[in-house]
């Protein structure tokens, strides 16, 4: 996302004026040309009354689930509570959700190295690669395969031929194949699998 802010503000922190979250590649340059712009580095701090507060207003349907498990937290029956109303949540993020519309947000400005390893293609970009390109976690070989993921188990043996540019990915009872350009479907598989498979895949 992208942070617009004034200089209103104390101890460092500016007023952010505007939060766009993804904006398409021509308003992109225009904001990063204009010079008031910093990236959002998806690191934030709030109170939980604030927070709390924040999905009241602006996310409603969800802050009525999350007031229907009140009387779970902190019990045996916390753990239930939450894998229910993860299924009842809208798939939003706290970007589009929240940040974008609230209006009580501060930025503090920071120059450091950072990379957001929440995608696959920076953690592509950071890791040890082989000398096809391909970084593989597991028990792998792989044939004419180039600039690809592999994280699989170890316990098992597996055999990659003619692939590049793939993300494959076992973690307990899932296996995803997604080419690496199109990382970004990954939100919508999720929500796929949820509404088609439940659960337990998830």
């Amino acid at each position: 996302g992208y942070i617009q802010y004034i200089d209103e503000g104390d101890k460092g922190l500016k007023k952010v004026k505007t939060f766009t979250e993804k904006p398409n590649m021509e308003l992109a340059k225009m904001f990063l040309q204009s010079g008031d712009f910093v990236w959002n580095s998806g690191i934030f701090i709030w109170h939980v009354k604030s927070i709390l507060a924040a999905f009241e207003q602006h996310l409603p349907e969800l802050s009525e689930i999350f007031d229907e498990g009140v009387n779970s937290f902190y019990s045996d029956r916390e753990e239930a509570f939450i894998s229910r109303a993860y299924a009842q949540c809208r798939n939003i993020s706290i970007d589009y959700g929240v940040m974008e519309k609230a209006g009580n947000v501060y930025v503090m400005l920071s120059d450091f190295g950072w990379s957001d390893l929440g995608t696959w293609n920076s953690l592509y970009s950071m890791s040890d690669k082989d000398e096809q390109g391909n970084v593989i976690g597991g028990n792998v070989l792989t044939y004419d395969t180039y600039n690809c993921i592999i994280k699989t188990p170890k316990e098992r043996l597996v055999v990659v031929q003619g692939l590049e540019e793939y993300i494959i990915a076992e973690h307990d009872n899932v296996l995803m194949i997604c080419r690496l350009e199109d990382e970004q479907m990954v939100k919508e598989f999720v929500a796929d699998v949820k509404s088609k498979k439940g659960q337990e895949y998830i």
